[in-house]
């Protein structure tokens, strides 16, 4: 009776060690892919600062135009005695 018992114990955990084997398969291939994802998220937002950064610059170019641009207009209204 004890031998049925124990036998039926191992044949239980071993079906639990199968199942746990299999779980942690899938549980490693889901991290893989989280990794993934992640790090196709960094460079995705290392792109999108560049991209801001480079956005500024122009800004801060057009504004430093804009600034040699007036100071042109108002020299030459100097010169013509407009202001």
């Amino acid at each position: 009776m004890t031998d049925n018992v124990e036998g039926l114990v191992l044949k239980h955990l071993k079906a639990l060690r199968s199942e746990v084997k299999d779980l942690r398969g899938a549980m490693l291939a889901e991290f893989k892919d989280v990794k993934h994802r992640l790090a196709q998220l960094e460079v995705h937002s290392v792109g999108s600062r560049r991209n801001m950064v480079s956005a500024q610059d122009d800004v801060y170019r057009q504004q430093s135009s804009l600034d040699r641009l007036a100071e042109r207009v108002e020299r030459i209204e100097r010169r013509l005695e407009l202001a």
